[in-house]
């Protein structure tokens, strides 16, 4: 008996009739279930996530940022996340009425935007009261455990999302303050630079400062000698002031009765004047008395020598004789003498009556005069008063000036003093200044003047300071993709598990003949291994064209699929040839060890340490790493030694089959009447 012959012996008998083409029919398309199926419903959950409703609640009041701007943040990110659509966003009015529904399961979660949401992203311009802007989220495991890290990550990307925008304004603002204090730097450079200048002239002031503060203190020390000198003079100006003010005052009193005094010689300087007048007149009257009478003697004597002559008594001669004897003797007589006194007498009378007129008008003037000189004597009397005391007051002030005076010689020393520690801190500073003036700009040069292109381009990045450059080596291409190689694999497993419920892993007839064991048990397999290969290549077919999982490597993935279900049929058939029915059970058990260390969802490095053991001994790990390979596009050269490993597998199972085989060409009461049958 051929291994061929059995094979073919056993398929026949799965289709000798309606029911058992049913049958294979039914147990061919069992992988649907598994990969077709399921793979179906969850290609592209992620897609669909705008059925599921979520509450929205926004309270948030706004804000106004520092420059004026308006910040409506919470509106931004409720019509962001309208506009996404990748929830089916209620917005409620409250949050009490969200979290209700969250309860109830009328929604799948909510998010609530404080009203405070505003302000806070924009505290961090104020330092000090910035505040973190809250997004709060209620979801309810009851309504969807996966949902919540759905929720998570949706939170997640917001809170990215914002923080991004938030943190570009914020590092704009930072940066351009960078810039101003650069300006201010530059300008404070400036003003070093210049304020060293000045203080190079302070330097030369104070210098000079100190020089007029040593002359200061010489001129201090000679006013304090010519403050000595006044102090001294207006001693000897207080002693005079005391003895004119004595002697006016006495004065004052002894010219007391001078107004009356002086009126009283000026009213007898007038009689005087009157009586010299009279005598003056008299005497001018006798003295042009005598003038007349000599007059008229001399013209008596011309008559008399006229008429003499007429009676020629007398010659002309004689008669001139005569006259000129008469004048001669007129002019040495007594009386020409006398008239010539009384005619001198006269003169001085007219100048004594001219002089005591002058006199009695003096006089008259000075008792006029004489009130206001004593008035004035009183004036000066009382002036000598008030010059005694501020002759006494100047001394007195003369001290204090000459107190003051050796106060300011001290002020002037100190001053002096003051000045050359001046002069010596001038020169420093004006080093200092220069110095500070050299680091300022080179601090401005430190210091980044970013331009609004720079800016723009710095605040992206300090926003957003790490940037992940995604390069996908092997990507799939959807939540469904992603998931196929784990749900291909067990799709194959369950499709061969399912097919020992139907199919006779040896026959008894093969087992009564004399063909070796080896044949007997491949070809109790090849029934398996045929029906799984309908399996496997109706599930792919599906999953291609149906589904449109675009395998990188179609023909490859196909070939991978039928070198996996060889060994496990293989495996499948020879476990329960050997064992039986529990053998079935057993293979149920390796299903569940696969199913958690095979790596099909999370990576089977974060499975428990014993399951690593469980990864590395079974093939359904390697099976699902190399679809994943031939799927997504990776890299291939792991893929022949896959091969070979499920070559071996195959191997282990025909082994354990023909162990089958020996172990059942021994009849017992078990083998006609098992314990239990499944």
């Amino acid at each position: 008996m051929t291994v061929l012959r059995l094979a073919r012996s056993e398929l026949k008998r799965m289709t000798g009739g309606l029911l058992p083409k049913l049958t294979i029919l039914a147990l061919t398309m069992v992988p649907l279930l598994y990969g077709a199926v399921y793979l179906y419903a969850n290609w592209d959950p992620y897609g669909n996530l705008n059925q599921i409703d979520a509450a929205l609640v926004v309270e948030d009041t706004g804000a106004t940022s520092k420059d004026g701007t308006q910040l409506q943040a919470g509106k931004k990110v409720a019509d962001s996340l309208e506009e996404g659509h990748v929830f089916n966003w209620k917005q409620v009015s409250s949050a009490e009425e969200a979290d209700a529904g969250v309860r109830t399961g009328e929604y799948a979660f909510a998010l609530r935007i404080p009203k405070d949401f505003s302000s806070n992203l924009v505290s961090p311009g104020s330092f000090d009261a910035a505040n973190q802007a809250m997004l709060h989220v209620t979801t309810n495991d009851a309504n969807n455990y996966l949902l919540s890290t759905i929720v998570d990550k949706l939170t997640t990307a917001v809170h990215s999302t914002v923080a991004k925008e938030v943190g570009e304004e914020t590092a704009n603002q930072l940066l351009t303050g960078f810039g101003t204090i650069h300006a201010s730097i530059v300008k404070a450079a400036d003003g070093a630079s210049e304020l060293a200048t000045g203080v190079g002239k302070l330097s030369d002031g104070a210098a000079t400062l100190h020089t007029g503060t040593g002359q200061l203190v010489t001129g201090a020390d000679q006013l304090v000698s010519g403050q000595t000198q006044l102090r001294d003079g207006a001693v000897q100006l207080n002693t005079g002031a005391s003895q004119l003010s004595s002697g006016l005052t006495e004065l004052k009193n002894k010219t007391a009765t001078l107004p009356a005094d002086s009126q009283k010689l000026a009213d007898g300087a007038a009689q005087v004047a009157a009586g010299n007048a009279e005598l003056n007149a008299k005497v001018q009257e006798v003295v042009g008395q005598l003038d007349a009478a000599d007059k008229g003697l001399r013209n008596r004597v011309v008559e008399s020598n006229a008429r003499l002559v007429t009676a020629g008594v007398l010659t002309q001669e004689q008669a001139d004789k005569v006259l000129a004897d008469f004048d001669a003797a007129a002019a040495s007589s007594p009386v020409t003498d006398a008239k010539a006194k009384i005619s001198g007498d006269a003169a001085k009378i007219q100048q004594l009556s001219d002089g005591s007129a002058a006199v009695s008008a003096g006089a008259q003037k000075l008792a006029g005069a004489t009130p206001t000189l004593t008035d004035a004597i009183s004036q000066a009397a009382a002036g000598a008063g008030q010059l005694n005391s501020g002759a006494a007051t100047l001394a007195a002030g003369q001290q204090t000036a000459l107190d003051g005076a050796v106060k300011l010689d001290d002020g002037a020393r100190q001053l002096d003093d003051g000045a050359g520690q001046l002069a010596s801190g001038a020169v420093t500073a004006s080093d200092g200044s220069h110095t500070l003036a050299t680091e300022l700009a080179k601090g401005a040069g430190e210091i980044p003047n970013p331009n609004d292109e720079q800016k723009s381009s710095v605040s992206k990045v300090i926003a957003d300071p790490v940037a992940v450059n995604n390069v996908s080596q092997a990507k799939a291409g959807s939540y469904g993709a992603g998931l196929a190689p784990f749900f291909l694999t067990l799709a194959l497993w369950i499709g061969v598990f399912m097919l020992v419920q139907a199919m006779r892993p040896i026959t008894q007839r093969a087992l009564a003949s004399n063909a070796p064991a080896w044949k007997i048990a491949v070809g109790g397999w090849l029934p398996f291994f045929v029906v799984s290969v309908l399996q496997a290549t109706i599930l792919t077919l599906v999953v291609d064209l149906g589904l449109g999982l675009n395998p990188a490597h179609p023909i490859g993935m196909w070939l991978f699929m039928l070198a996996a279900v060889m060994a496990f049929s293989a495996i499948i058939q020879g476990i329960v040839a050997l064992m039986g029915t529990p053998g079935k059970f057993v293979v149920l058990i390796l299903l569940v060890l696969q199913l958690v260390s095979s790596g099909g969802t999370f990576p089977w490095q974060t499975t428990p340490m014993p399951l690593h053991v469980v990864h590395e001994v079974l093939p359904m790990g390697y099976v699902v790493t190399g679809m994943r390979h031939l799927i997504y596009g990776g890299e291939l050269s792991m893929i022949w030694p896959t091969v070979l490993g499920l070559l071996g597998y195959t191997l282990l199972g025909a082994a354990l089959s023909t162990l089958a085989v020996r172990k059942h060409k021994m009849w017992t009461l078990k083998t006609l009447k098992p314990e239990i049958a499944v």
